[in-house]
């Protein structure tokens, strides 16, 4: 009897994967590895001519694709949540998703981009966030940075991912660990490269990175910032008209009238803001919230991202798919953005209210954002 029955239930399992013409890849809670879910999906755009139905708002943004045995394949080995379902079932799913009062939509993925992380050559003594996801979630991708910027490498891409970067030319002020291999390494190569290109200081350099990525994002390129490159980017670009950067890091002092030069039309996101020339203190501008501003202890720092319209904002809800709303806070050298200095068309995608910051925006700039 145990002879007969296995096969039976082999040959069932097989049929029902045949009658079947869709796998639903769910994002909300049921789904075991939702980084390794992205990996699949970019994995599938990339080795086979198909699309991919990206739900909007649905099971928290699942992906539906033709069934195929080396996708179920694949996502086995990668340890990703997914559904066999049928023609049936993936045609009352994408009515559920179009109706007019379902704040839902699907979205056709049919190629995958081509992904760029600046990061620095050198070792640096924390972990890259932005790297680490990318390899885990298996997205393949180039790593650039001052040179590959400065020598016109931009434009092969469409993503750029940024690390930890200080884009003000000031080592992230880490000043206290001036003699440590790893800063003397970081600030071997910073001026190697400004040398390289005919600058004379490296903030000299870090400005013309930083402009050229925002030419980038002009041309109609994407770009994902984290922790300090989101600020310094845009103080960077304000301060393009004075000198923001005390002796310690370039040599000579910093202006003393430079906070009534800051140019905020050259910005991204933020303006209004006041820089920080003290180069003992490690922040850069008064854009970030800071611990003691915030009033905020680690049992109670959540922010909730934003519901926005899936049919008449398809950007925004894109880049706020998760299978959590409310969001365990984290704290960086820049942790939240104060409201009051954020641009008037910027979007916010999260916030923390009560604290009066944004933790994740969005900002159109161009062709790009």
């Amino acid at each position: 009897m145990k002879r007969l029955l296995l096969p039976l239930i082999l040959i069932l399992s097989f049929t029902g994967h045949v009658l079947a013409s869709r796998i639903l890849v769910p994002m909300d809670d049921s789904q075991r590895n939702h980084l390794k879910a992205y990996g699949i999906a970019f994995w599938v755009l990339k080795t086979h001519d198909t699309e991919i139905d990206w739900l909007l708002n649905y099971r928290g943004g699942a992906f539906m694709m033709p069934q195929s045995q080396a996708f179920i394949n694949e996502m086995v080995i990668r340890g990703v949540s997914y559904e066999v379902i049928s023609d049936a079932q993936a045609g009352q799913i994408l009515a559920e998703v179009a109706a007019p009062d379902a704040n839902m939509d699907a979205v056709k993925l049919q190629k995958p981009p081509k992904v760029a992380v600046y990061s620095p050559k050198t070792k640096q003594p924390w972990d890259d966030a932005v790297t680490m996801v990318m390899t885990y979630a298996e997205i393949p991708y180039d790593v650039v940075f001052d040179e590959e910027v400065m020598d016109g490498k931009l434009p092969e891409y469409d993503w750029l991912h940024l690390h930890h970067e200080d884009f003000t030319g000031q080592f992230g002020k880490f000043f206290h660990f001036k003699d440590f291999p790893w800063y003397i390494d970081q600030k071997n190569e910073a001026e190697a490269i400004t040398r390289k290109y005919g600058f004379t200081k490296v903030p000299q350099l870090k400005l013309a990175v930083a402009q050229k990525i925002r030419d980038f994002v002009l041309g109609g390129g994407y770009l994902f910032a984290m922790c300090n490159a989101t600020d310094t980017f845009d103080v960077a670009l304000a301060a393009h008209n004075t000198d923001i950067v005390d002796t310690f890091y370039d040599g000579d002092p910093a202006d003393a009238n430079a906070n009534n030069k800051l140019d905020f039309s050259q910005t991204f996101a933020f303006k209004g803001f006041q820089v920080i020339t003290n180069p003992y203190v490690i922040e850069f501008s008064t854009i970030d919230n800071q611990p003691e501003e915030r009033g905020l202890a680690e049992h109670n720092d959540y922010f909730s991202l934003f519901q926005f319209s899936a049919k008449y904002d398809p950007i925004p809800t894109m880049l706020t798919q998760n299978h959590l709303n409310v969001i365990k806070g984290f704290m960086g050298q820049t942790t939240a953005f104060k409201k009051a200095y954020i641009k008037p068309e910027v979007v916010i995608l999260a916030e923390n209210r009560a604290a009066g910051e944004a933790r994740y925006i969005h900002s159109p700039y161009g062709r790009g954002f």
